[in-house]
């Protein structure tokens, strides 16, 4: 249960992040008489995709140089095959760290946008699931049909929900979270059990809220339907961006890509979340795959123009600046300072050590100097060695 939990602990800020971005959008469209969810998620991938495009070309900068540090990669796993031993699979581990320093990059560059892209999905199935909860406007004609559920008893819905009897239902917020997930079918029902005008006009308003083209987002695909569509446009959406991916960073190399067999499993598996998953999740995938779609063909235009050597120079400046400014900040500052307030410490040892005494007297001054202020030679110590080891390694 715990990892369950803990994967709850970081998707509920996420999802309540996602839930007022969408309320925002929905708003803003229902100043314009327009309340439709399909058209907010639309909007709101636009802007996602808009917020990681900086994201998104350091990918494809990763995959570019992916041509020229895996054959490197490859030829020290060669050199280290078959050798299970601790101090083996350090050097292995020491050797392939540098191969990307070399580049200027790091091994998780390329996962780095599909570990945020995930959760924002994940995140916002929760979103979709229960859209009252997130969208005040929504939420209203929900509150509506629910208080009319309470008054005339929850057991109208006893034939309409699967697992009546395990349900608890004693609060509204509680019936709100049931209707949330009410497909157009069930809301048919409800309409059936004539609870009266107002509640049958928020039905008829909520149905619209969450229709698509005649299908509801809250529905899952069916293959029987007009709503196989959904799952079928986002595989074939992203074998169309994977097909990018392939053509610009293997055209010139056949040096095996890492990501090659990522981009055949992801569009099978955005196919079967589609099947499992409501269709505003499906629309979300297929809005995502299409903006991506047309962002990769701007960033395949602006990397077509540069060199892959002129991009591992850049690559290699940037990565050296950084390491310099980390320097700075965290290093170079503090052995400066440290070093003005050490000089009376090492006056003093120098004074001590010039007092006329024998060497066992001197030896005995030091170490009381010492055990006076512990950190004064030991830290200078310590910093000296450290900027040794960079020198060399460097």
């Amino acid at each position: 249960m715990e990892p369950i939990f803990l994967l709850s602990n970081i998707l509920s800020p996420i999802a309540y992040l996602l839930g007022l971005i969408m309320n925002l959008i929905y708003e803003f469209f229902h100043w314009f008489g327009v309340q439709n969810i399909a058209l907010s998620i639309f909007v709101f991938t636009f802007i996602v995709k808009t917020l990681m495009f900086p994201l998104t070309i350091k990918q494809q900068k990763f995959s570019r140089l992916q041509s020229r540090i895996t054959p490197e990669v490859q030829k020290i796993q060669e050199k280290y095959k078959g050798k299970k031993d601790e101090a083996s699979l350090r050097k292995q581990q020491v050797e392939t760290h540098a191969v990307y320093q070399k580049y200027g990059a790091s091994p998780t560059s390329g996962c780095l946008p599909l570990l945020i892209t995930l959760p924002i999905m994940f995140a916002l199935y929760r979103v979709i699931n229960n859209i009252p909860d997130y969208v005040s406007l929504v939420r209203e004609p929900y509150t509506v049909v629910a208080n009319e559920i309470m008054t005339a008893g929850t057991g109208v819905l006893s034939d309409i929900v699967a697992n009546f009897e395990k349900l608890t239902l004693e609060t509204v917020d509680q019936v709100i979270s049931t209707l949330a997930v009410f497909n157009n079918n069930k809301w048919g029902l409800l309409l059936d059990k004539g609870l009266g005008n107002q509640v049958n006009t928020a039905i008829e308003s909520i149905i619209k809220v969450n229709n698509f083209f005649g299908l509801s987002i809250t529905n899952t695909p069916k293959w029987n339907s007009i709503s196989v569509l959904i799952p079928l446009l986002s595989m074939g959406l992203q074998f169309i961006q994977s097909k990018q991916l392939t053509i610009k960073t293997d055209k010139k190399d056949d040096t095996p890509n890492p990501m090659a067999s990522m981009n055949v499993v992801m569009p099978i598996m955005s196919g079967f979340f589609c099947l499992r998953l409501p269709i505003g999740v499906g629309l979300y995938w297929i809005a995502n795959s299409l903006f991506s779609i047309i962002q990769q063909f701007f960033v395949n235009k602006h990397l077509d123009r540069m060199d892959i050597d002129e991009l591992i120079e850049k690559s290699q400046e940037k990565a050296k600046s950084k390491m310099n400014k980390k320097k700075e900040s965290v290093g170079g500052a503090s052995i400066h300072e440290l070093a003005k307030k050490q000089t009376k410490s090492l006056e003093s040892i120098s004074d001590i050590g010039t007092s006329g005494k024998d060497n066992d007297t001197d030896s005995n001054s030091d170490s009381e100097s010492a055990s006076y202020n512990p950190k004064s030679i030991s830290e200078i110590a310590n910093l000296l060695k450290n900027r040794n080891i960079e020198k060399g390694e460097k």
